[in-house]
């Protein structure tokens, strides 16, 4: 069966660049009847907040997301306690004492020599009395696994093969001073455990995949598919990561964003394949394919969000706007022909109370000089209200045969008078919904 899993810490809130990463794993998951695990992060006890695990969950949930069960690392400190030891066991993990300084020293050292700043294993000679009198003096040391120095070869379910000389980078650090488990070791752990087959993750943990392939090997685990995708760019190539701030999911659903606007931009950008709405999620799994994306950086515009969430609105029935209408003021009689009228006049569900404005108060006419004269005739010859159906067609064709305008001459001046705007709904459909009569 396959298992994915998203794994974000709960040190921050969910944004559009963790969202690909769950969409994708999920998408996966449920086309192939898998499983999706949400799994939190949370060894670092200082960063990790519950409020923080919450609203992962709440901007999962919102999406339709759903997850078969929730794992904590936190809870299995004792599991990679034991993983770290077997690795000592066999000869893979050993205790290092450098300060971050002296690391520092080294790599400018070697970048010096032109050789590539990688660890130099010096730790390695070290007696068991040279570690106990540096123990003393700078406390525990932290530990760093042992690679093979051989290439490391995987085929990428984006990247296609993909090969890495061992040699090339230093053996990771998978235990802090502190005692903290690291990403790398707890990750391995829980995907042996958990049977993840699958893991879809940004482009810049290519490195750690070489790694980690030769950790799930050390103890004894099935290495699973990985696929590493493209990571976001602004709208002109820009680092995303400098206004992730404002593109935190919770940020996103304030303004207004539709759930399925988002998937549907988010399941296809950077594919080969358009971005094209979807109706449900199932639609959107269907046409999942993580063989269409390519490496090149995704350039992301939130601003395409929007005209999305227009049309997810435009296509919602009056049932499952109903209260939201009823809680503007719109009388219950009048909310459906309401919805009617501006759902296809709207961006975010936000944009409606304006538009109830109008209709409830009126509009401040927009008329341009030579056309005063014009308007104030035209809504003299307004009927009384309340206003009808036909009340927009019989007022203009009065209006025609009374001054000899016609067309766009005729149209666009009462457009304008009657709601303040030169676009909107059908005139035939506005003037019903009015509770004052327009003036000027």
């Amino acid at each position: 069966m396959t298992v994915t899993r998203f794994a974000p810490s709960p040190t921050g809130f969910l944004h559009i660049g963790n969202l690909r990463t769950a969409l994708f794993n999920y998408l996966i998951a449920r086309k192939t009847g898998g499983e999706f695990v949400l799994r939190l992060d949370d060894t670092d006890p200082e960063r990790s907040k519950q409020e923080y695990a919450d609203a992962i969950q709440q901007d999962l949930e919102w999406l339709g997301l759903t997850w078969d069960r929730v794992e904590t690392q936190s809870n299995r400190l004792e599991r990679y306690e034991d993983a770290a030891q077997k690795l000592r066991d066999i000869g893979r993990f050993y205790e290092c004492f450098e300060t971050p300084v002296e690391l520092d020293l080294k790599r400018k050292k070697q970048l010096n020599m032109g050789k590539p700043p990688v660890y130099d294993r010096s730790a390695l000679s070290l007696s068991e009395d040279e570690k106990a009198a540096l123990r003393t003096e700078r406390g525990n040391g932290h530990w760093r696994f042992k690679l093979d120095l051989e290439r490391i070869d995987w085929t990428d379910g984006i990247l296609g093969d993909l090969s890495l000389d061992a040699a090339s980078v230093s053996d990771p650090v998978l235990i802090r001073g502190d005692g903290q488990f690291l990403y790398t070791l707890a990750s391995v752990c829980d995907d042996i455990d958990y049977g993840i087959t699958h893991v879809v993750r940004g482009s810049d943990h290519v490195t750690n995949t070489a790694t980690q392939i030769q950790i799930i090997k050390a103890l004894g685990g099935t290495v699973p598919e990985f696929a590493h995708h493209s990571l976001l760019t602004g709208p002109q190539g820009e680092a995303l990561s400098k206004r992730l701030g404002v593109l935190a999911l919770r940020d996103l659903r304030e303004q207004g964003v539709e759930p399925m606007a988002l998937l549907s931009l988010m399941a296809r950008l950077g594919s080969s394949q358009p971005v094209e709405l979807r109706a449900s999620m199932e639609e959107l799994i269907e046409g999942f394919d993580i063989g269409h994306f390519g490496s090149a950086p995704t350039k992301f515009d939130v601003r395409d969000v929007f005209p999305l969430t227009g049309r997810v609105l435009a296509a919602l029935p009056f049932e499952t706007v109903a209260s939201e209408v009823a809680a503007l003021g719109v009388p219950a009689e009048k909310g459906e022909a309401f919805w009617n009228v501006v759902r296809e006049n709207i961006t975010v569900k936000a944009d409606m109370a304006a538009w109830w404005d109008l209709f409830r108060d009126g509009a401040e006419a927009l008329v341009e000089d030579e056309d005063r004269a014009f308007v104030a005739e035209a809504f003299a010859m307004l009927p009384p209200l309340p206003y009808g159906a036909d009340t927009w067609s019989s007022w203009t064709a009065a209006v025609k045969q009374a001054t000899g305008r016609k067309g766009r001459g005729l149209f666009m001046p009462l457009r304008k008078a009657v709601t303040g705007r030169s676009k909107g709904p059908e005139m035939a459909e506005v003037l019903p919904l009015l509770q004052v009569a327009p003036k000027l």
